[in-house]
Formats: structure tokens, C-alpha cells, sequence
């Protein structure tokens, strides 16, 4: 076995026990009574699922290209006019209007659906009888919706109506509106008929629950799943694949029959979650499917509620068949908003469903959170909302932020009204995996299951952990037992499957999952909990759309168990119900096409002859039939669906957009400073005009005086309060007020402890940032002849941690108060780091994602979001209103006061000059010119707004394909991997065109280079490792851990690979190209390890990953070494090497079964 050595990572953070909790419940239990009642009424209604564990272990789906479970580091509203609306290839509507159809489902149909449904398969058994006996023409709807147990919605029937009319369909509806059945229905109708389905989806757990349902429904002979590196009855009448390995087999298939193509005898494709195609790192997918797709296979496309589904059903229809569209914007199971605060759960909506309740205004909230509860009738509370209303201007105004944090409520405040109000079980969704994790251990003492119900989930640990020991998730064992559990990408995939499957049998009553437990998967609840309204982004914190709303809240109210589902948005201190209700009234966002072209793209639709197989004679020049022409291929790529949109709305938003910039320019004119003179001259006499213009010409140049006495002031200000900070900074930590006013004109007054000057604090990253990006740069030309100052002055950078728990880097421009209390700089325990040390450590952990929050010649002031651990540090910070103005210490210099007095006699002067100009003759009529020149450049301000959103729209439908698709064939050219003059691939561009990955021109110039052959099997694992590891991380919350550093023959191949992929770099920077060329060691050292053997406890002691990520990471280098023995022309060797890797790190607990 490989020897390795450890490396201690530089991430140390403080234990969980220090998370403050304001709430703590150590004995807290819900009634047995209600829990007994809850556990009865859900045993009668629920059926069971089979169990996802199958007795042996079968193939593995791989983990796919850019696999969407990954976690950012961490539509009910839009009422239509029609409730369907179904639209063919012409855009007719239909005009039906017909009542909604509930299922009705009660009790007792419940137990007989549980009944029928063991006998699904053999009704799909009956109707392949009964076509084969009387033929294909007895199938029409009623024999397909006889196949369910209970009465189909109308949106299901009009869908499969326009599926036996031989269209492709676009199904919008509502998540867990019922969209799979049309899937179903066609996949019943297929199989009748002898032909084959393909089934894509977009996540590898969305395609193993698809497998496992359909093999229900159809049996195992009739089902397949096709991998990247296996397949299971690979030619089943219906397979199930990810969309990249479809879009793979289409490759070579472009301008041919289905019958001619890798799709014989396939009728239908299935795009489910065909929404996707917005996504930006893989949307192209979905497109290229479309696109490439023969025109005699039937589409059936299911996509979540958008914006324009007829522009998607309109796009399919011109360039691939005719296409019907099917909406639907109700749900089957209605949907109730409510807001969480820390005392009540409240209705989110008015009565009426159009706007917010009026109970949840920010107003009412303070008047609730005062505490006085004297006014009890309506018009004692209108008197004291007025008295509100009239402070809302000075104090009250900027302690809205403290308002909201006094209202945020805990995870125990939410739940005990959840619980009380029989709304379990509930998903609750969280934007971090740590905010899972915590959340969970927050509730350990919170007991939700009986005693019968906690004896089932110990079963069903024992037989788990006897099953797959290396899976079972210790830390989270406690949480289950009481009924809440984690679900998240740091979990391995058989621990989420395991958690899964206890929800759904009502073991779990409260799942903290991140957002990826919205895309698909098949886990209801009867309430849906979004904690934020507000994520953290690789650009920084950003709001949720309302797709993505809609898309989680869409997980509640289980159809034939629920009356009403709940969606549960909840008080944060950044958002509240104003916030909540406008991003749920903001509207539905479109698809929009993230279309480009990849190297793989580019060599398949261009390569002709190998020039490993062409003929011997001389001038032989033949390419294959494949090959097509850069016109062919330049049709193909302007089927976009970006194109076609932008061919629709680009000429008029291109029009209206000139419009408006000549509008603009003409405005602009009309109140230069010539035209204003001009007008002036005209309208008034000689001697009038002559008076206002040289009291005018005055007033500017006392205007400047005052600008000019406002600089030095504010910088007179700043050399105060720099050695006041370096002063009091010594021996504690000042608590401080920032204040800074928005763009609506508000001031916000921020109350903060301060951790000192940048330059001076031991923090690389903060530094680093500061003094190397451009938008932090100081404006230094503010020396003595400019200010007549008598000292040069320069701005510096300052740290402080607010009490909202933000980080704000701000200058001396920002600060209004510093006072004399603050934290003690000292060790709470002998040998202890002091508060400023600790802080310090805390903030260079924080990825640096500063946002601007204003800006001034001074500096800017920036803020960050601070982490858990900076949580309890920001909660000891005072309010305002608890400091004492005699606790201030500012001492400002007696320069400065002069120039205070400067600058208030100028700014008198000024004042005066002007009510000296009104005075004058001829002011009036000077007025109405400089009130219609403020009206013009208020409407000039509309405009340019108006322009912005133009350009922005015309940029998102732009088409970039085609460019993209020519600086690939100009690198490809001139790299050797295929001549784009003759269609000749190269060697490389077949192993290129052959390779599924991020950058296949990369992986096949990595895996082609001969000094991997000198490797092993666990040497070879370890750099394909090092080509998948974009998005892996080390978690700074594992303290002191650890991860494997790798040998020196895997790192003398890596430096080697690097001066090779920085000549890739360089070219692609020489055709302004951006494709990502992944080389990192870091994690290579935990691929070789594995690979060598090493036990799943083994590696993962003291890891510095979490289990998920490292999971995640050895199963895109297994589909990466499972692809090697397929490539075309590579070395048997390698090749046979990449088999024994693939195979020796292909074990539990990483290898996931599919049933």
C-alpha cells in the first residue's frame, strides 16, 4: 500500500457547542396525545413505498457532468385568465373554461388505490394483450388513464389527447402537479406498440427513483438505465439516462432517420425537467437534444411553471415537428402562504390573495414588539400607527433592521406552531449544509415521534447499518431517532436515499435539506419551510427568483393525504414580509437559452475520415457521411432557441431602443447650459437677464467654495479619528456606530464593534483585497494645495462586525460615533487566543465576497454576511439606543471645528445668494426654464433606465453559438485535432469527440500524454482526480482535519501537466476563448488513497471534506477512468490500468444502487 502523509489544514474553528441558542429547550416534548392522534390519521392514509435498499447490489449510474446536487458554500401568485390552456403548432386556444378537477380522494379510496396499484403492471400487461389481439388503434385516452387508480386531471388528459394525435407536447404545471403521469401514459402507449422510450432527466437521484418507479410499472425486463460506465438492459423498451448521454448519442445521428440512427425503434423522448434549460453551465444540453433530435421521434417535454412555455412549444415546433402546448396553473393540492416571526405564525397574504396582510407590515411589527398591549381596539391602534408614522422620518426609520432582528425567530419557535397546528411533516430548506447540520442538533431534544415510530426507525438503522456500515452517518443518528434529520450534498447518496425513504414513510417529520431537494425528487410534505429569502452565491448574496420560490414551496400538500399543503416563509434580519411578497407577486421568470458551443460539439458535427483509417492512395481526400460543412453546422447551431427568441422580440427591441437614444440625445440638448442661456436671453430683458446671469455666475463659484470647505472638513475629520481608533484600540475593542444613506435618500445607522485598521490586523485575505483590486482604490490626490489643509491626509481601511452579524470594511468617512465601551481584548481562559486574535482567524475564514454598500472620493463602505461562528461575537453588540452620547469619545481637532464653521458660514452665504436671485426682476420667468430643464432630466433619467433594461434583454437573446462554435474550430484546427479545410479528424479529435467532460479537447491531450502509462492503477486514479475536482472543497468548520497529500510521482506528473494545460490556456486566450481547464492537486492525495485501498473509516478520520464532496469527487473519477477503455486510440495499457482503478474504487459506500 502507498504510503501518505497528513496535512494539517490551516482551518480551526470554534466548537458547535458555542452556537447561541436564546431558546433553549432540553426537556422540550410535543404532547403524546397530539403525536398519537398525528401517528394514527397518517398510518390510515400513507401507503408505504418499497424500499429503495434492494437485497444485492446492482449497476451504478455515474455521476454525471456538472451534476447538479452541489450546494452554493454555502405559480400561484400569477393567476391566468384560463386555468389550461392548450396550444398546437399554429397557437390556437382552446377556449375552455371547465371547474378544476380534485382528485377526491378519501380514506378508503386510499387503502383500495394501495390495492390496485400492486396490479399496475398487469393492466399495462392487459392493453399490450389487448393491441397485440385487435391492434394500435384501440389505445386512446380512456385506455391509458384506466391504467391509474384514480381519475386523471383535465391538464393529464388534454396532454395525452395531444400525444395520440402524434405531437410533440410542452407540459407546464406546477412541481407536484402530476407532470410524470403524461410520461407514463406515453411510455404505457410505446410499450403497447413494440417500440422504445428514452426517459432523460437531469440529476443521477432524479434517474434512479425514475428506474425504480418504472420497473414497478413495467417490470425489470422492461426497464433499462444507461450509464456512463455500465448499462442495465440497455435495450429495454424504456431506458432511462441523464440528458449529456442522450445528447451524446445524438451526436451521430444529426440529419438521420431514427430508423438509421443510434434511436432505432424509439418513438418517444422524454425531457423531463426541460426548465433546466436556463441553467447556465448546462442548458446547452437540452437544446443540442432538441435540435439533433430525427423528426419522427414524438418530444414530450415536462417543464415547471415559466414564463413562456409558448415560446418554448413555438421554437420545438418550427424547427423539429408540430408541437402542442399544455399549462396548467393550479395545483392538485391548494397551496396556503404563511410568515413565521418569533411570536406567531401569521397568514402571508390578505384574504383576497393579492397582497400582503396588513397585520405583517413593518409598522404593526414594531407596535407588536414594544410589548404594550393597552391598545386593544382598532382606533387606539390606528392612533398609535399615526404616532408611528410621524417618528418613521428621524430615529425609528433607521432601527428598522434592529426591528426585524427582534422578530426573527428561532427553529423551536417555528415548529412548536407547525406542530400545533398538525402542518408536519415538513421540508425545511436551508441555504448551507452547515445550517442543516446545526438545525438538526438545535432540535435533538425535541422529540416528534412516539415510542412505536422511534422503535421503526431503530429497526431501520440496525438493518442499515448492518447493510452498509460505512454509510451510516453517526452524527446524525440522534436527530432521527427524534424525528429531524439533514439532507444535503455533504451526505453521502446512500444516506440520502435512507433518509428519503424514512420520510416517506412517516418516520421523519422534519427534513432540513438544501435547495437541490427541490429539482425532482420524490419527497412531499405537507409543508414546505423556506428559512431565507436570500442565498449566498459565488457573486455574493443574492435573492431568491420566484421560480426558485415556487419550485421549493411546490414540495408541500401530498396528493390523496392532504387537503392543503403550507408554505412557510420566515422573518430574517435581512428580509421580511415586504420582501417575501414581492419576490411571490415579482412574476414567473422565461426560459432563457444558455446555448454555446464545446469542443465535443465542434468535432462531432465537423469530423469526417479518421486519419487513422484513410485510404493508402495519394490525394485520397474522402470523408465519411457524418462530416458537415461550417454552413450545415452554422444551421444547426442558429436553431437555438436563443435565436429563435431573438428573432422574434430582437428587431423590436432593437427599434424601440433607437427610439429612445435619439429621445435622449434630442432631451439632452434642450437643458445644456448653452440652450438654458439661450432661453434665458430670449425670454427675459436685457437687464434682467444680465442681473440673474452675473448672480448666477457668483453662485457657482460660492458653490465650489462650499464644495471645496466640505472636502477639507471631511478630511480634517479623518485625521481626528485616526489616532482616537489606534488608541483605543489597544486595549479592547470600541463599539462604534457607521452610518450611511441609500439611494432612496434613508440614512442607516449601523451599530458595530470595531476590529481595527486593515494594514494592521493579520488577515492575508482582506489585505489582498483591499490592496489589489481596483474598487477598492483610494483617491490619494488629496494633498495641501488642493484642501489647504495643514497636514496630508489619506483614508485607510477599517474592519468592524456589526450586530446584524455583517463584516463592514469601511474608511474613516463612514464612522459617526466611537464610544469608550466595547469588548475586552482579552483570553476568556488562560492560554486562550484574545477577542481580536479570535475575530481575526474568523473574518480571513469568511470567503471574500465584500458588496458595495455606498461610495464616496473618501472610500467606500463594503459589507459581507459574517458565518455561524461570528453569530454569537455580533449578538453582544449594543443598540444604538443603549449607548450613551456621553459615552462617545471623538475628539475632533481644533482645525477641524474651524472648518466646521468654514463650511457653515459658506453653505449661509449660499443660501443667502440664492433668495438673492429670487428676489430678481426677471426670476419668475427664469424659474419655469430651470423647472422645465429639472422635468426634462427627470424624464431623460426614465429613459436611460428604460434603455438599460433594453440592453440587458437584447444581450440575454443575443446569439453567441455561432461565434463560440468558430473560435472552437480555429483552436482545434490549429491544435491538430481536426482539419476543419478537409473534415479530417486527427488521433486526439477522436478522443475528444468521444469524451464526456467540462473540457474535452483537456482531458484528451491529459489522457493521451504517455507519461501516464508509467503510472498504477491508484497513480492514474489520482490525476484523472485532479481533472474532476471543479467545486470540491475543504469545509472550514472541520477543525483540526486532515486530508491525504499525494504521492511524489502523482505531483512530478501534475507539475508536468500543468506547463500542458497553461499552452491550452494561451491558446484559447489567443481565439478569445474562456473554457475551464481543471487541474488541481489538492484532493488528488484522497483519490490515491482510496484507490490503494484504504477503508471508508480510514480515510474519512479526522477529514477535512465532507463525506458527500469526497463521494462526490470518486465517482466522477470513476466515470472518468470507466470512459478510458471506450476512447478511441489509447494505449492498451492505460486503458487496461484505468479498468483496475475503476474497479478497486467502485465500492461501497461510493457505489450506488439504482433499485
Amino acid at each position: 500500500m502507498t504510503a501518505f502523509s497528513l496535512s494539517q489544514s490551516s482551518f480551526t474553528l470554534q466548537n458547535y457547542s458555542s452556537f447561541p441558542l436564546s431558546r433553549p429547550f432540553p426537556h422540550f416534548q410535543f404532547p403524546k396525545s397530539f403525536r398519537a392522534a398525528e401517528n394514527l390519521q397518517f398510518r390510515i392514509r400513507y401507503k408505504f413505498p418499497k424500499s429503495i435498499f434492494p437485497s444485492e447490489s446492482s449497476s451504478q449510474l455515474s455521476d454525471e457532468d456538472n451534476e447538479a446536487e452541489t450546494d452554493a458554500d454555502d405559480d400561484e401568485y400569477d393567476v391566468a385568465a384560463e386555468e389550461y390552456e392548450v396550444v398546437s403548432g399554429e397557437f390556437g386556444e382552446y377556449g375552455e373554461q371547465d371547474e378544476y378537477d380534485d382528485d377526491g380522494v378519501t380514506e378508503d379510496s386510499v387503502g383500495r388505490e394501495s390495492r390496485i396499484e400492486e396490479l399496475k403492471w398487469q393492466r399495462v400487461e392487459r392493453l399490450r394483450s389487448e393491441v397485440r389481439e385487435y391492434g394500435e388503434e384501440i389505445i386512446d385516452v380512456e385506455e391509458l388513464s384506466s391504467i391509474f387508480s384514480f381519475r386523471i386531471d383535465k391538464f393529464q388528459r388534454l396532454a395525452i389527447q395531444a400525444f395520440l394525435r402524434g405531437s410533440s407536447v410542452v407540459v407546464s404545471a406546477p412541481t407536484s402537479s402530476g407532470k410524470t403521469l403524461v410520461a407514463e401514459s406515453a411510455a404505457v402507449a410505446t410499450v403497447a406498440r413494440g417500440k422504445r422510450l428514452f426517459y432523460t432527466t437531469p440529476l443521477k437521484a432524479l434517474s434512479n427513483q425514475k428506474f425504480r418507479e418504472f420497473r414497478e410499472t413495467f417490470g425489470d425486463k422492461n426497464v433499462g438505465l444507461l450509464t456512463g460506465d455500465s448499462a442495465v438492459n440497455k435495450d429495454a423498451q424504456v431506458l432511462i439516462m441523464t440528458t449529456e448521454i442522450l445528447r451524446n448519442m445524438l451526436y451521430q445521428s444529426v440529419g438521420l432517420a431514427s430508423s438509421e440512427s443510434a434511436l432505432s425503434n424509439v418513438d418517444v423522448i422524454v425531457l423531463d425537467e426541460v426548465h433546466y434549460l436556463s441553467d447556465i453551465s448546462r442548458g446547452t444540453v437540452w437544446e443540442e437534444i432538441v435540435i439533433y433530435c430525427p423528426k419522427d421521434v414524438q418530444l414530450i417535454c415536462l417543464s415547471a411553471t415559466v414564463a413562456n412555455p409558448n415560446e418554448l412549444a413555438g421554437w420545438i415546433g418550427q424547427i423539429h415537428r408540430k408541437t402542442e402546448l399544455v399549462t396548467s396553473s393550479k395545483r392538485p393540492v391548494p397551496l396556503t402562504w404563511h410568515f413565521s416571526t418569533k411570536t406567531e405564525l401569521l397568514p402571508l397574504l390578505n384574504e383576497k390573495g393579492t397582497g400582503m396582510n396588513r397585520m405583517l407590515s413593518l409598522k404593526n411589527t414594531q407596535l407588536d414588539s414594544s410589548g404594550d398591549n393597552s391598545d386593544k381596539n382598532e382606533s387606539s391602534r390606528r392612533r398609535k400607527s399615526r404616532r408611528y408614522n410621524n417618528d418613521l422620518s428621524s430615529s425609528s426609520k433607521n432601527d428598522m433592521n434592529s426591528i426585524r432582528r427582534s422578530q426573527v425567530p428561532q427553529v423551536i419557535d417555528t415548529l412548536w406552531h407547525l406542530n400545533a397546528r398538525d402542518m408536519l411533516p415538513a421540508v425545511w430548506f436551508i441555504f448551507s449544509r452547515k445550517g442543516c447540520d446545526v438545525a438538526v442538533q438545535y432540535l435533538e431534544e425535541c422529540m416528534l415521534l412516539n415510542e412505536c415510530e422511534m422503535t421503526e426507525v431503530e429497526l431501520a438503522l440496525k438493518r442499515f447499518r448492518l447493510q452498509y456500515p460505512d454509510a451510516m452517518r453517526e452524527s446524525a443518528v440522534k436527530g432521527l431517532l427524534r424525528g429531524v434529520a439533514a439532507h444535503h450534498a455533504g451526505c453521502l447518496p446512500l444516506w440520502k436515499s435512507f433518509i428519503e425513504e424514512l420520510f416517506q414513510r412517516g418516520l421523519v417529520k422534519v427534513v432540513f435539506a438544501t435547495e437541490t431537494l427541490a429539482a425532482g425528487i420524490n419527497m412531499p410534505a405537507r409543508t414546505a419551510v423556506i428559512s431565507s429569502l436570500s442565498k449566498r452565491t459565488e457573486s455574493g448574496r443574492t435573492l431568491l427568483s420566484s421560480n426558485e420560490m415556487l419550485q421549493m414551496a411546490g414540495r408541500a400538500g401530498r396528493r390523496g393525504i392532504d387537503e392543503r399543503g403550507h408554505a412557510v416563509l420566515v422573518q430574517t434580519s435581512y428580509e421580511g414580509a415586504e420582501e417575501c411578497c414581492k419576490v411571490l407577486f415579482s412574476g414567473l421568470e422565461p426560459l432563457v437559452s444558455q446555448f454555446t458551443a464545446s469542443y465535443g460539439m465542434v468535432l462531432n458535427l465537423l469530423a469526417g475520415a479518421k486519419v487513422t483509417r484513410r485510404s493508402p492512395e495519394p490525394g485520397d481526400g474522402d470523408v465519411s457521411q457524418s462530416a458537415r460543412t461550417l454552413e450545415e453546422a452554422r444551421k444547426l447551431v442558429e436553431q437555438s432557441f436563443g435565436n429563435y427568441v431573438g428573432s422574434n422580440v430582437m428587431l423590436t427591441a432593437k427599434e424601440e431602443l433607437s427610439r429612445i437614444q435619439n429621445e435622449i440625445q434630442m432631451l439632452t440638448s434642450e437643458i445644456t447650459d448653452e440652450s438654458i442661456d439661450k432661453k434665458s436671453r430670449k425670454l427675459l430683458s436685457p437687464s434682467a437677464y444680465k442681473e440673474i446671469t452675473d448672480l448666477q455666475e457668483e453662485l457657482r463659484e460660492e458653490k465650489r467654495l462650499r464644495t471645496e470647505l466640505r472636502k477639507r472638513m471631511e478630511l480634517e475629520r479623518i485625521f481626528s479619528l485616526k489616532p482616537l481608533l489606534e488608541d483605543l484600540g489597544i486595549e479592547h475593542l470600541p463599539f462604534m456606530c457607521l452610518q450611511h444613506t441609500d439611494s432612496d435618500g434613508l440614512q442607516h445607522l449601523i451599530p458595530a464593534v470595531y476590529l481595527g485598521k486593515v494594514d494592521s490586523l493579520n488577515t492575508s485575505k482582506v489585505n489582498n483585497v483591499v490592496h489589489e483590486h481596483d474598487s477598492f482604490a483610494l483617491n490619494k490626490d488629496f494633498c495641501l494645495d488642493e484642501t489647504k489643509s495643514d497636514h496630508q491626509i489619506e483614508p485607510s481601511y477599517h474592519v468592524a462586525l456589526s450586530s446584524d452579524n455583517s463584516w463592514y470594511l469601511f474608511t474613516e468617512k463612514w464612522i459617526k460615533a466611537v464610544y469608550r465601551s466595547g469588548f475586552p481584548n482579552v483570553a476568556l481562559a488562560k492560554g486562550d487566543a484574545l477577542a481580536r486574535e479570535i475575530m481575526t482567524l474568523l473574518l480571513d475564514k469568511e470567503e471574500t465576497q465584500w458588496q458595495k454598500v455606498a461610495e464616496s472620493e473618501f472610500g467606500g463602505l463594503w459589507s459581507m454576511e459574517g458565518s455561524l461562528e461570528t453569530w454569537s461575537w455580533s449578538l453582544n453588540v449594543p443598540v444604538l439606543s443603549s449607548l450613551s452620547e456621553d459615552d462617545q469619545v471623538v475628539v475632533f481637532s481644533e482645525t477641524y471645528q474651524n472648518t466646521v464653521e468654514l463650511y457653515k458660514d459658506q453653505r449661509n452665504r449660499v443660501s443667502r445668494l440664492k433668495k438673492k436671485i429670487a428676489r430678481t426682476e426677471g426670476f419668475r420667468d427664469y424659474k419655469k426654464i430651470i423647472d422645465i430643464a429639472k422635468f426634462t432630466q427627470e424624464k431623460i433619467g426614465r429613459l436611460k433606465a428604460r434603455s438599460r433594461r433594453l440592453i440587458s434583454r437584447i444581450e440575454q437573446i443575443e446569439p453567441s453559438g455561432w461565434k463560440e462554435f468558430l473560435q472552437i474550430s480555429n483552436i482545434i484546427h490549429e491544435i491538430r485535432a481536426l482539419d476543419v479545410n478537409t473534415h479530417v479528424i486527427f488521433p486526439l479529435g477522436e478522443t475528444a469527440a468521444a469524451i464526456r467532460g467540462e473540457n474535452e479537447l483537456w482531458l484528451a491531450m491529459v489522457l493521451r500524454n504517455k507519461i501516464l502509462l508509467d503510472l498504477k492503477p491508484a497513480q492514474l486514479a489520482a490525476v484523472c482526480g485532479s481533472l474532476v475536482s471543479e467545486g470540491i472543497k475543504v469545509r472550514p468548520w472541520k477543525n483540526n482535519s486532515y486530508i491525504y497529500e499525494a504521492s511524489t510521482v502523482v505531483m512530478n506528473v501534475i507539475t508536468l501537466l500543468d506547463e500542458q494545460k497553461s499552452s491550452l490556456l494561451q491558446l484559447q486566450e489567443k481565439h478569445g476563448l474562456k473554457i475551464l481547464c481543471c487541474l488541481d492537486s489538492q484532493f488528488s492525495g484522497m483519490v490515491e488513497a482510496w484507490a490503494s485501498g484504504l477503508t471508508w473509516k480510514e480515510i474519512m478520520l479526522d477529514c477535512a471534506m465532507d463525506e458527500g464532496d469526497l463521494a462526490r469527487l470518486l465517482r466522477r473519477t470513476i466515470d472518468l477512468l470507466a470512459q478510458v477503455p471506450k476512447l478511441p486510440d489509447i494505449d492498451p495499457l492505460l486503458q487496461s490500468n484505468a479498468v483496475k482503478a475503476a474497479s478497486v474504487m467502485d465500492r461501497p459506500p461510493i457505489s450506488e444502487l439504482v433499485g
